[in-house]
């Protein structure tokens, strides 16, 4: 919460700003150089008072989120193994057949062993994905923002080079063909293809980017009910 919140919360409240202010500050130049050159000042690019110290402050927090992310977790959970397991000792077992066969089924549940360094890894590769994911997740949204852009300037070209062109000429009859043309295209092409497209990719944005930080493939695969394997299980 602290590393999301200090970069792209950050991020999210400048754009409620400038849209209040109506300022002309570039936030791609603000939060680029946030990380390249902190201590430069923001010039024209500043929003509002002490924002220099304000984004030194939430790169300092999102720099110290990732050890924090890191470190603790590997270390607490070693100590709850001790905590959990103190003093248990290892018991000589007597190797006969029915203790055997009592093991095979009902699993061991003795002293499990505390891979430190399996936990240190499986936390660094979570910790690595996690700031990865969290940046390019978000910049992949940005391809709503290159749709709308494609938009606008589809609109522009259909309303100049078709409606307005038709109208130039002072003919009824090119007229009327440049309203259909511009009618054709502007429900085919920004009505029915961009909204497909639009629709295509928020949706590819909530399968990918987005459930990827709620849900994970891991646990039990799903075994349905059936009638099917009760009668196996009968027979």
């Amino acid at each position: 919460m602290i590393f999301l919140n200090c970069l792209f919360g950050y991020l999210s409240v400048l754009i409620i700003i400038k849209w209040c202010t109506g300022s002309q500050a570039d936030l791609y130049h603000v939060m680029i150089y946030m990380f390249l050159s902190p201590m430069d000042d923001l010039g024209e690019n500043q929003l509002f008072p002490n924002q220099k110290t304000v984004q030194i402050t939430f790169l300092f927090l999102a720099l110290v989120s990732v050890p924090w992310m890191l470190l603790p977790k590997p270390f607490i959970l070693k100590k709850q193994h001790e905590a959990r397991h103190q003093g248990e000792s290892y018991a000589q077992l007597d190797e006969t057949d029915e203790s055997l066969q009592v093991e095979t089924n009902g699993g061991s549940h003795g002293h499990e062993e505390f891979e430190f360094s399996e936990i240190f890894v499986h936390q660094l590769i979570h910790t690595i994905e996690f700031v990865l994911g969290a940046v390019s997740n978000t910049a992949s949204y940005l391809r709503l923002w290159a749709l709308s852009l494609a938009h606008s300037e589809l609109s522009s070209v259909f309303y100049e080079k078709v409606l307005l062109m038709a109208w130039g000429f002072n003919n009824i009859f090119i007229l009327i063909v440049g309203i259909l043309v511009f009618i054709f295209a502007t429900v085919g092409v920004l009505l029915v293809m961009e909204t497909l497209s639009a629709f295509l990719h928020a949706l590819r944005l909530h399968w990918v980017e987005y459930q990827n930080k709620f849900y994970e493939g891991d646990g039990y695969k799903f075994a349905p009910f059936t009638f099917a394997l009760v009668g196996n299980e009968d027979e």
